[in-house]
């Protein structure tokens, strides 16, 4: 049994997509972080750096943090699902990971800041971080044109990056603009496993549709 510490956001949604995918079992413990749960001593003691998601698997005592490194390990434990084994492969799937954590994942959360939730407040901050997401989404629609999912095969790098498309409506995008973005999301968006995980750990609205 693996506990998954999460909430409903793209970093906490990979998590839960993969663990649907993979078939593990496990058990969700919500972590409010609107709430401040993230703070407690009780959560810190899993996630050290106070954000999920976390997870402590019961079979090994391993306790992680960091989505990245929790789906590497996630991934392992399952017999290297979703992680390309031929070598080429593997790196793709592994730049496309770091990508999504170097980039996709700081830049849009900045974007969700200024755009969503302080607009009006720092112009510049919302001219900049808007630029930089649309670059980011042309850097992925250039690269999804030459194949179905951004490793080859879907990889735990399409689940990473996922999650953080699906708001592209806080980000104020139109995935029009991006044609084989909005291709790869929906067809990721129809998996039943995907379908699940998005809803963990409660429903909160309808997975967005590209349109």
């Amino acid at each position: 049994m693996i506990d998954l510490y999460t909430w409903g956001t793209p970093n906490g949604r990979k998590v839960s997509i993969l663990l649907e995918e993979l078939g593990l079992e496990y058990a969700v413990k919500p972590i409010d972080i609107g709430a401040g749960d993230q703070k407690t001593p009780e959560f810190t003691a899993i996630s050290p750096n106070g954000r999920i998601p976390a997870i402590f698997d019961h079979d090994t005592g391993i306790r992680m943090m960091e989505s990245g490194a929790i789906m590497l390990y996630l991934s392992k434990k399952a017999g290297g699902k979703f992680v390309p084994a031929e070598e080429v492969a593997y790196w793709r799937m592994m730049e496309w990971l770091m990508w999504q954590m170097g980039g996709i994942g700081p830049m849009l959360g900045q974007a969700h800041h200024f755009l969503r939730f302080n607009p009006g407040k720092a112009p510049y901050a919302e001219e900049r971080y808007l630029a930089e997401t649309k670059r980011l989404y042309a850097v992925l629609d250039n690269h999804l044109a030459d194949c179905d999912y951004v490793a080859g095969d879907y990889s735990i790098a399409d689940i990473a990056i996922w999650p953080w498309i699906s708001r592209f409506e806080w980000q104020t995008i139109d995935l029009n603009e991006f044609p084989n973005v909005k291709s790869w999301y929906s067809r990721i968006a129809e998996r039943p496993a995907v379908q699940k995980g998005y809803h963990i750990p409660h429903y909160v609205s309808d997975i967005p549709r590209a349109g």
